[in-house]
């Protein structure tokens, strides 16, 4: 069965419905420039009520080892996602660091995958998402899933655009190890829609 991620968590009422709708994994984003991003103190008081089964993750973008270990520690997160320009050494400091985890998150640029080299033994996962000038994320745009066919899909999570539409036959293209849905569910960049979050797990599960 694929796995599900909700990201851009900022309430503790649309963590504990998509929670109990059934998703695996939920996204909680540390950076400070994203219209989603949700505080240390806060997202530590979400998680802390959150049932162990669902996974929560961080998400980072440029930020230093220090702070993304000072987060991690603080929330109680279970992984970490590097959604920026972390390169392989920055991967492999942090992985020693932080003993969890990683997703690295690429960008889908027209034909061309930023960065190019998806291949590397520090990060657990990989994720694809669309990419948008000066966002990381949450754009709500999708890309040709076509461009992703050589890499392996064990470990990968797949995002850009996905809604309860279009995620059954994402899933039928790409089979991927899990999908990954922000914009696609929401009322507003703050707030998920119950109605949207339950079709979109359902079509997953279907």
């Amino acid at each position: 069965m694929t796995k599900i991620k909700i990201c851009g968590i900022t309430n503790y009422a649309d963590a504990i419905n998509a929670a109990n709708l059934g998703a695996d994994y939920l996204g909680f984003n540390f950076y400070k420039k994203s219209p989603r991003y949700i505080e240390n103190a806060k997202a530590g008081e979400i998680i802390n009520l959150l049932p162990k089964r669902v996974k929560k993750v961080g998400v980072f973008v440029n930020e230093s080892i220090k702070n993304i270990k000072a987060a991690a520690d603080f929330c109680g997160i279970d992984l970490a996602q590097l959604s920026g320009d972390e390169d392989a050494q920055f991967i492999s400091n942090l992985k020693k660091m932080l003993n969890k985890k990683i997703i690295k998150s690429f960008r889908v640029n027209g034909k061309k995958i930023i960065p190019e080299k998806t291949g590397n033994s520090f990060f657990d996962y990989i994720l694809i998402d669309s990419f948008k000038k000066g966002i990381y994320g949450g754009t709500g745009s999708k890309f040709n899933w076509s461009i992703i066919k050589n890499i392996d899909k064990k470990n990968l999570f797949l995002a850009g655009g996905l809604n309860p539409l279009n995620v059954k036959l994402a899933i039928q293209k790409v089979k991927p190890y899990a999908v990954d849905v922000c914009s696609g569910v929401e009322l507003h960049p703050r707030k998920k829609d119950f109605g949207k979050m339950r079709k979109f797990i359902e079509a997953v599960k279907s």
